[in-house]
């Protein structure tokens, strides 16, 4: 008896400690592009400085107070879990298995979580860390209705509406695509032609980079109506996501269930969008 519990511990230890490596190798398609913390708080405020511009010197003049105006946006954090039973002939195995399909289930589960909520605070009204909320504006919504897919004007319309805000175009940028979308993409002439684009993106299947941004498929987009997906392009310092809690997980025997195990994992975290001018909404038909 002593044996088996001895062994138990260690598979217990085991799989927590993998669940987090998977955690941090494996996590979310958006998270690597956003600002990040770590600050265990009921939210968070980031602080946003709006542009102000230099004005011209003269001779014994007073120090200029140019009227910078300071804000802020606040992510309100959220809990997301998921559990398993495991049966007691089946948990060493589960368990002591670095890359069995447990660990993995509940680590893809809430890396899932994660950009759902990052796609949810690109589109939501923002927390402005003082009662109010704002909402994106309107200018920053391409092809709005979806009535066509992705193409290159499209394209060429988020890099404009970049630069009129004044993006820097040397800024890394990422474009978040929905499976449809990658399909139309490689029917486009401008992303498959060696006259307009160096790489082979029909080798690979995929248009990692094109028009200066790195794109990423993705199924968890929203959708604003039927038939449609709001595509994602943005800067990495356009939302800002802290993480209160990191991947925790418990692992006990539960009596009601013939001593059965309970495998449970959760995280707390929460998004908000920090600077508008750095994130579109691209509205794009799935219908190709």
């Amino acid at each position: 008896m002593g044996s088996n519990v001895t062994v138990s511990q260690v598979a217990i230890e085991t799989y927590e400690a993998t669940l987090i490596q998977l955690a941090q190798q494996r996590m979310s398609r958006v998270q690597p592009w956003v600002m990040q913390r770590g600050e265990e708080s009921a939210g968070h405020n980031w602080p946003v400085l709006n542009s102000a511009d230099a004005t011209l010197k003269t001779r014994d003049q007073a120090t200029p107070e140019t009227g910078a105006v300071f804000a802020e946006r606040r992510s309100v954090p959220i809990t997301m879990n998921i559990g398993e039973l495991v049966e007691p002939e089946d948990i060493v195995e589960v368990l002591i298995d670095p890359l069995s399909g447990l660990a993995q289930s509940q680590v893809f589960a809430i890396g899932r979580a994660y950009d759902d909520e990052l796609f949810d605070a690109c589109e939501r009204v923002a927390d402005d860390g003082n009662g109010g909320t704002v909402a994106l504006p309107a200018a920053q919504i391409i092809n709005t209705g979806g009535a066509t897919s992705i193409n290159f004007d499209i394209v060429t319309e988020v890099t404009e509406q970049f630069l009129n805000n004044d993006v820097d175009p040397d800024e890394p940028k990422v474009f978040f695509v929905s499976p449809a979308q990658v399909r139309k993409m490689l029917q486009l002439t401008e992303v498959t032609s060696a006259d307009y684009n160096s790489l082979r993106p029909l080798e690979s299947g995929m248009p990692t980079n094109w028009m200066g941004f790195t794109w990423i498929p993705s199924t968890r987009l929203n959708s604003p109506g039927a038939g449609r997906v709001n595509c994602v392009a943005m800067t990495a310092d356009a939302i800002g996501f802290n993480i209160n809690e990191g991947m925790t997980s418990r692992i006990a025997e539960d009596p009601t269930m013939s001593f059965a195990w309970r495998v449970y994992a959760r995280s707390t975290f929460g998004a908000v969008r920090v600077q508008d001018a750095k994130i579109c909404l691209v509205d794009v038909s799935e219908t190709i």
